[in-house]
C-alpha cells in the first residue's frame, strides 16, 4: 500500500504537502503560543473559510472566475483578517485578545450568509472544512511551498527579532526593533499558513496543529530553540501518521492527524507523569 504513495499524483501532493505542514504550523504556533495569541488561528481560520465560500461563489456566478482556485480568494481574506486583528489589538490595549473573537464572529458571520447564497455545501467544500486526501491539487502544493519558504526565510533571517518581540514587545521597541512592522507581518504569515493548510488538516482543525505540537513539546523542552524543534518532530509524526491512517481507513485527514496530534500530547504527558512518580 505505501507503493500508492508514489504510484498516484494526489497522494504525493498531499505527502509532500504533509510535510511542509508539519514543519511550519507547529514553528509558526511556538510563537503564538509564548505571545499568549494561539486562538488567531482558530479566529483566522473562519475568516479563511468565509474567503473559500466567496472564491466559490463569485466562480460560480462569474465565468472569468470558474478556473481561480478558492485557496487564493481563502489566502485574501486570511490577510486582510490578520491585518483587522493587528488593528484592533490597538485600538483595545487592554484587551487585546478582545480582536480574536470579533474577527471570528465576523468570519463565521460572512460565511453563512455566502453559503445560504450560494444554494448551501458542497462537496468541494467539505474538504475545505475538515480536510480530505484526494483533493489536494498541484496548485495546492505550489502555493504551500510558496508560503514555506517565506514563513522559514522570515524565521531565519529575523529570528532574534521575532523571539524579543514575541517574550517581552516593551524590551524590544526600548532596543530599536521595528515591533510593529514584525507583528504585522508575522500576522500575515499566519494567515497564508492557515490558508495554505486548509485542504490537508481542514479550516476548522488547523488550529490544533498549530498548537496541540507545541502544547506537547512545552512539557520537556528545555529551551526556546528546543521547543521549536520537539513541535516540529511532534507535528511531522502526526501528520505523516494520521495521513496514513486516514488512507488506510477512508477518514477525513483533517480528523486523524488531529487525532493523532492529541495522542502525542497524552504520550507525552503521560511519560512525564511516570517519570516524576519514579523519581
Amino acid at each position: 500500500m505505501l507503493a500508492d504513495w508514489w504510484q498516484y499524483d494526489f497522494l504525493r501532493y498531499t505527502l509532500f504537502s504533509g510535510i511542509l505542514i508539519g514543519l511550519i504550523c507547529p514553528v509558526l504556533g511556538t510563537f503564538l503560543i509564548v505571545r499568549r495569541l494561539s486562538m488567531m488561528a482558530d479566529g483566522l481560520s473562519h475568516v479563511t473559510l468565509s474567503g473559500v465560500a466567496a472564491g466559490m461563489l463569485i466562480s460560480k456566478k462569474v465565468a472569468f472566475f470558474s478556473a481561480v482556485n478558492p485557496l487564493f480568494f481563502g489566502m485574501l481574506f486570511a490577510v486582510i483578517g490578520s491585518l483587522f486583528i493587528e488593528r484592533l489589538r490597538k485600538v483595545y490595549k487592554a484587551y487585546q485578545d478582545l480582536a480574536i473573537p470579533i474577527i471570528l464572529s465576523a468570519g463565521l458571520g460572512l460565511f453563512t450568509v455566502l453559503i445560504s447564497i450560494a444554494d448551501g455545501f458542497n462537496a468541494d467544500l467539505y474538504s475545505y472544512l475538515f480536510g480530505k486526501i484526494v483533493t489536494v491539487s498541484i496548485e495546492d502544493l505550489y502555493a504551500l511551498i510558496g508560503v514555506a519558504v517565506v514563513v522559514l526565510a522570515t524565521v531565519l533571517l529575523i529570528y532574534k527579532e521575532l523571539f524579543a518581540v514575541s517574550f517581552d514587545e516593551e524590551f524590544a521597541r526600548v532596543s530599536g526593533v521595528a515591533r510593529r512592522s514584525i507583528n504585522l507581518w508575522f500576522m500575515v504569515l499566519v494567515a497564508l499558513t492557515i490558508a495554505a493548510s486548509m485542504r490537508i488538516v481542514g479550516v476548522l482543525l488547523i488550529s490544533a496543529l498549530i498548537t496541540l505540537p507545541v502544547a506537547a513539546s512545552l512539557q520537556i523542552a528545555k529551551s526556546f530553540r528546543q521547543t521549536i524543534f520537539l513541535s516540529i518532530l511532534f507535528a511531522e509524526f502526526s501528520v505523516l501518521s494520521g495521513l496514513y491512517f486516514a488512507y488506510l481507513l477512508d477518514w477525513a485527514s483533517g480528523g486523524t492527524i488531529v487525532l493523532m496530534a492529541v495522542l502525542v500530547m497524552l504520550v507525552v504527558l503521560g511519560v512525564k507523569k511516570l517519570r516524576v512518580a519514579f523519581r
